[in-house]
């Protein structure tokens, strides 16, 4: 668990996966309840943050991608001006906070997906988040081949990426998971929508609860 006085749950998972859709729902559920929601995503959600998003996914077809290295870096920058600017402020006033994605993509997309050295990934993650991991991290968990099928490939560099590397990125996420099994919970996402927010509420309602 984390120290703050809010609660921090992330959203993980590959392409296609329903992240947005369960952000929605979940974010509803706590309203209703009475409960501070904040959202936000990775990467952008502050005014820096959206103008390193923009010109990491900038990146058109059959220009140069970003090199491994310069990527991680972007990502973590606008990581580290989301906790500082929003994550962290909104946990300190009591606050559940929604993030699509977090350092776990980093691992999952620059250390399993791209190759980079864990120890560099790590080190840039710590000094994103100084120290800063969710309360609880949901998985939704998809094959690669199925993501492909519920949206258009190609809107960006990532998504373009072959099969294989998608498949690294999904067995990063699911070992990770493993890894830390109090911290995530893992869900099918080829159920229906309702059965997983059902799933997911129930898990942040234990610990909206403490």
């Amino acid at each position: 668990m984390s120290n703050e006085r809010g609660v921090f749950v992330t959203l993980e998972g590959g392409e296609g996966a329903g992240k947005s859709t369960q952000i929605a729902a979940l974010a509803r559920l706590a309203t209703n309840a009475g409960v501070e929601v904040v959202t936000c995503r990775e990467p952008g959600g502050t005014p820096l943050g959206e103008r390193l998003r923009a010109a990491l996914f900038a990146t058109a077809e059959g220009e140069t991608a970003p090199a491994p290295a310069a990527e991680l870096l972007v990502f973590t920058a606008a990581r580290a001006q989301l906790v500082a600017e929003v994550i962290r402020p909104a946990l300190d006033r009591g606050a559940l906070v929604i993030c699509d994605r977090f350092a776990d993509s980093t691992v999952a997309y620059q250390h399993h997906g791209r190759g980079l050295d864990a120890s560099m990934v790590d080190a840039a993650n710590r000094a994103a988040t100084q120290g800063l991991v969710p309360d609880l991290t949901l998985l939704l968990d998809l094959s690669p081949e199925q993501g492909f099928q519920r949206g258009e490939r190609g809107l960006d560099y990532l998504e373009r990426e072959d099969v294989e590397f998608h498949r690294r990125v999904r067995r990063g996420f699911l070992e990770l998971a493993a890894a830390e099994p109090e911290r995530w919970l893992v869900l099918d996402a080829t159920r229906p929508e309702m059965q997983i927010t059902h799933a997911a509420w129930e898990r942040v309602r234990v610990l909206l609860a403490r």
